[in-house]
């Protein structure tokens, strides 16, 4: 059962998603319009960095809180919710456990209070899964590291002004010799490349991002040289709660819509939610949406509780993307011909969908994670 703390925050979050999101969904799709304005009314409530302490700039709420936050906005637009979801988990955790002082004051508070918004730059055009493979570099010259690369699918990339970036300063070491620092997006030398035409969550900015010889404070090493490789899979733990939830939302709103259809949608002289074979689909669907759910929420209390959750967090993130797909493909299904043309949402949702099961991990790293926890 939810605390009452955690039914307001779920209540705040699905009133807002439903009064200030979900009309304007499908325009921010059908346009890939960056959601400004919403972006801003949830920093006004606290949601861009929920689980940050108040004296960092958040909200000073557990990940229990967040995952129910994030499940809301997601039912409304799941564009909306992966760049809650990216500001929130990879931006903002990673320099909450491994900033300074001085750089979450910096960094930390702004973006935790949603003035700023971050990105979290680690894939590369040859370094997708095998994230060790980092081709950026940050060479340490006269007190400063000048940092070359080019770094892909960047969600936020085209609109963030702080990014998380990862560069080998010691290619002898591999993946230990990666450092991560936090880079202000307005320097000299970066550019946004490539800005991405994608299937889905089409209102979330996603691009290239390339450094050229940018010079980088020493003191914006973020922990220590050749901790960036922790830092990043520790991050994408946290990373893999969220989109588990984002998974939850997208299949909830698709749930919602095959429900009242198929109450509404005659056939045969009777509504065909009384056929069986579409009250067995609906039946399977809330199923597998609760189980997913319950997933979700366990990793976020045991990251709460400071328990491991790395293969929990697998475990949600896997499960739950699959049952995104699943779900959506089975709404489309109850809706028919119609399911498949873009005046209902259905289709929105399969598109939006698709994309949980391949970022912060496919479905077949996150199997990887769980068996070697195994």
């Amino acid at each position: 059962m939810l605390s009452e703390q955690h039914k307001l925050i779920q209540d705040l979050a699905r009133s807002f998603a439903q009064k200030e999101i979900s009309m304007y969904a499908k325009a921010l799709d059908a346009e890939g319009k960056f959601p400004t304005e919403i972006i801003q009314k949830l920093a006004a409530l606290g949601l861009m960095g929920i689980s940050v302490p108040q004296s960092d700039g958040g909200s000073g709420l557990d990940h229990l809180s967040y995952v129910l936050a994030l499940e809301e906005i997601a039912v409304a637009c799941a564009s909306t919710a992966v760049i809650m979801s990216v500001n929130n988990s990879l931006v903002c955790e990673p320099l909450l456990l491994f900033g300074s002082e001085a750089q979450k004051k910096k960094y930390l508070v702004p973006l935790a209070s949603g003035k700023q918004l971050g990105c979290f730059c680690l894939s590369e055009p040859d370094a997708g899964s095998d994230a060790g493979n980092q081709q950026t570099v940050a060479q340490k010259k006269e007190g400063k590291y000048i940092l070359t690369g080019t770094k892909n699918f960047i969600t936020n990339g085209p609109q963030a002004d702080i990014a998380i970036v990862f560069a080998k300063t010691d290619r002898t070491l591999k993946k230990k010799g990666i450092s991560a620092f936090v880079v202000e997006k307005k320097w000299p030398g970066i550019e946004v490349g490539k800005i991405e035409k994608k299937m889905g969550i089409r209102a979330s900015g996603c691009s290239q991002v390339i450094f050229q010889d940018v010079e980088v404070p020493a003191e914006n090493l973020l922990g220590e040289e050749g901790q960036g490789f922790k830092i990043a899979l520790r991050t994408l733990d946290s990373g893999r709660i969220g989109i588990g939830a984002q998974s939850v939302g997208i299949a909830r709103a698709a749930l919602e819509a095959a429900t009242a259809y198929a109450k509404e949608r005659k056939q045969f002289g009777q509504p065909i939610f009384e056929f069986q074979a579409i009250q067995w689909m609906l039946a399977d669907m809330a199923t597998q949406i609760d189980a997913a759910r319950l997933l979700v929420h366990r990793a976020a209390i045991l990251q709460g509780a400071n328990h491991s959750f790395s293969k929990e967090a697998a475990m949600a993130k896997l499960y739950a993307s699959q049952t995104a797909m699943k779900v959506t493909t089975d709404a489309i299904q109850i809706f028919g011909g119609y399911g498949y043309t873009q005046d209902y949402p259905v289709e929105r949702f399969f598109r939006d969908a698709k994309i949980t099961e391949i970022y912060e991990g496919t479905s077949e790293i996150q199997r990887l994670v769980i068996a070697a926890h195994l």
